[in-house]
């Protein structure tokens, strides 16, 4: 199987929320388009007969390259990601299909949002019920919403601010947010993915916390002198930090802001 290596941009200091404009769609026909996603990605493709799939795709060393959601398309599937990451996860996909009766295209479809129970023909957003509901029907997206403090409240990571590429998925909370899937066999960066499930105990990851006062997206979190993890986005006295669980006690530092660990 051909590897592919690709560092995306990301978006980090300054960052604010991706809008729906910031999503790309990718649409995979083809007889073989489950078997060659399930070889490939961190959730079971079986659960598109139940709606949305959120998964990602994985390096060889089980970092991340990009996560999004696979779509129940009739006979298709399309594949609703970051705008950053279309680009170069089209060249992977496009490479790792090698013999696969799979094709592969950008579309021009637009992804739509709000928040509540999902409308007919929309899909719950399978990572937490706060963030509503996705569809692709070209219907408008509610107005308003401050999916910042959703996120920050349900601790969902964000490609370009919290999630990167070096980023393991475990650590920024896919279990959680139903993201992979241990069962399944195998897929790119399983074997990585798993014994951080199996034979470790998680010593770094993502954690909410409460932030008094404000910094830059990656500002360094101080705590006794010592770094203890980076700060992301922050709504209503609350943030996501990439944390190092040893240091993270009592009050940290980051910038101005003193930090707190809540979850």
């Amino acid at each position: 199987m051909a590897l592919l290596y690709v560092r995306h941009p990301v978006l980090r200091h300054g960052a604010t929320a991706m809008t729906s404009s910031d999503r790309t769609i990718l649409r995979l026909s083809g007889p073989d388009r489950m078997a060659f996603l399930q070889g490939l990605v961190t959730n079971d493709v079986n659960r598109l007969s139940d709606g949305l799939v959120y998964t990602a795709l994985l390096t060889p060393q089980g970092k991340l390259r990009s996560d999004f959601f696979l779509v129940p398309a009739g006979d298709d599937i399309l594949i609703d990601l970051p705008a950053l990451a279309g680009t170069d996860l089209l060249k992977a996909l496009s490479l790792y299909k090698l013999r696969a009766k799979v094709a592969l295209e950008e579309t021009a479809i637009k992804v739509s949002r709000g928040t509540g129970p999902a409308p007919d023909g929309a899909f719950p957003d399978p990572r937490d019920p706060r963030l509503g509901w996705r569809a692709y029907d070209g219907r408008a997206s509610e107005d308003g919403v401050d999916w910042d403090a959703i996120r920050v409240a349900a601790g969902i990571p964000e490609f370009g601010i919290e999630l990167t590429p070096e980023s393991f998925i475990l650590e920024a909370g896919f279990e959680r947010l139903n993201g992979v899937d241990f069962r399944k066999g195998c897929y790119v960066g399983q074997e990585v993915t798993a014994r951080m499930k199996h034979k470790t105990e998680l010593r770094k990851g993502l954690a909410i916390v409460a932030v008094d006062g404000t910094a830059p997206v990656g500002t360094e979190i101080i705590a006794d002198g010592k770094a203890a993890g980076t700060l992301y986005t922050q709504s209503n006295g609350a943030g996501l930090a990439y944390l190092r669980f040893d240091r993270a006690q009592g009050e940290m530092q980051a910038g101005e802001a003193r930090v707190r660990r809540q979850a």
